[in-house]
């Protein structure tokens, strides 16, 4: 553990939302955190990347012997990663779309950023869960209130903004099946 996690985790120790398993590897000094906001890390489980709570309150759960490398998780609500997932480097997974879609609700979003503070009322936001099993290739960007079945691999790049079922491949922008794993590759 270098100096600056050490320091990180010794300013986290005592967050009342923080459940790290004993065995769990977390880059402590990669995590934004507020009072509210909850983090759950299983047995086993490696987070190498980068988690952004963006409001107080947001949650993200990781289950056990998951791998998330130098990735990012931006959440307002809720990210739920299951059992033996593994997550590749440049990965984006998001919950919400950052500002509203009407501009005369979004005028302001630069000068409250700078003020610390940000209007969520108009914000669209949908918890997103990773089934276990599944594997998703680097780069690949998850969006908001995608559901990722159990098995499945998303490839390489794909952009997800639909639920994959459990066992599929997809790949592309947006993302579609490339084809279903059959049972002797599961």
């Amino acid at each position: 553990m270098s100096v600056l996690d050490w320091y990180a985790k010794m300013r986290l120790r005592n967050h009342q939302h923080l459940k790290i398993a004993p065995s769990a590897k977390v880059s402590y000094k990669r995590l934004k955190l507020r009072p509210n906001d909850r983090l759950s890390v299983g047995e086993g489980s490696v987070i190498g990347g980068m988690i952004s709570f963006e409001r107080d309150g947001a949650e993200v759960i990781v289950g056990r012997d998951s791998w998330v490398g130098a990735s990012h998780i931006v959440c307002a609500s809720r990210v739920e990663i299951g059992d033996d997932v593994l997550i590749a480097w440049g990965c984006t997974i998001d919950d919400h779309n950052s500002h509203p879609i009407s501009w005369s609700k979004r005028m302001n979003d630069v000068r409250e950023a700078y003020q610390g503070k940000k209007d969520w009322t108009h914000v669209i936001t949908g918890p997103v869960k990773l089934g276990d099993k599944c594997w998703i290739g680097m780069h690949a960007i998850i969006l908001k209130g995608v559901e990722i079945g159990e098995g499945a691999i998303v490839a390489a790049g794909a952009v997800v903004t639909k639920s994959v079922p459990a066992w599929t491949i997809v790949g592309g922008n947006p993302a579609k099946v490339i084809r279903t794993i059959p049972p002797d590759e599961r």
